[in-house]
């Protein structure tokens, strides 16, 4: 099992790319339907310093990480004028769906990262070591991310997208939502349910994932044991696959 230093060597550059592209994909999507507030403010770079926010992105994070093995965070959120948008209310779906659908192109892009490292020679070990335990924390930071940001929740992505597909006064009265979605979250989060919500889905998602690139799924029940996942957990991966 990783020490505390060696998880966060892990996680620390696919957290950065995970959230910073995660907000780009943002910025991206709603400038090519009509709103450049990102664009003109800087944001739509790859330079993961203009979308850290120093509590949500590395503090809290670490903090948790470091205490927990949790990994909880998050970060700048791109600035959009919505009233830009060419169709505002379908836009606003589609903005918000950039997000999640960035974090599933990296975290296949970590599979291909994993699935190399296990292509080299013994003699690479130096090399594919590191490689295949940073590949699983980029699956694992980007599914996470993924999932939690697809729950249909205010300020969440998949609020934006429920509230995008709903009839005109539920979305009005479901968007109302948004100033205590924050808290919900959270309260979710330290009574267990936020974690009973998302086992299902991510684990559905592990599986698909070895699945496309052929990889032996114990080999990724050993790498999430690694970084500290209750191996009960792990050993769902395995189960009926």
């Amino acid at each position: 099992m990783l020490n505390k230093i060696q998880l966060i060597v892990a996680f620390a550059l696919p957290v950065l790319f995970a959230i910073t592209i995660h907000e780009v994909a943002h910025g991206w999507v709603a400038k090519r339907l009509g709103d450049p507030t990102a664009q003109m403010l800087g944001r739509l770079t790859l330079n993961p310093l203009k979308h850290i926010d120093l509590v949500g992105t590395v503090i809290l994070p670490v903090a948790m990480l470091w205490l927990t093995g949790f990994l909880f965070g998050w970060a700048k959120p791109v600035p959009i004028t919505w009233e830009n948008l060419k169709h505002p209310k379908r836009d606003v779906g589609l903005v918000a769906v950039a997000g999640p659908s960035a974090n599933l192109l990296m975290a296949l892009f970590w599979a291909l990262m994993i699935k190399i490292a296990l292509l080299l020679p013994a003699t690479a070990s130096t090399i594919s070591y590191p490689l295949v335990y940073m590949g699983f924390a980029g699956i694992f930071i980007n599914g996470i991310l993924m999932i939690l940001n697809l729950i249909p929740l205010p300020p969440l992505d998949g609020g934006r997208i429920m509230s995008s597909l709903l009839p005109g006064p539920w979305s009005y009265k479901f968007s109302r939502l948004e100033p205590y979605g924050l808290l919900i979250l959270v309260v979710l989060l330290f009574t267990g349910i936020l974690g009973t919500i998302m086992l299902p889905p991510l684990i559905w998602y592990l599986k698909f994932i070895t699945f496309v690139f052929g990889i032996d799924p114990q080999i990724i029940q050993a790498l999430g044991v690694g970084i500290g996942i209750d191996p009960r957990i792990m050993m769902l991966l395995t189960r009926n696959s």
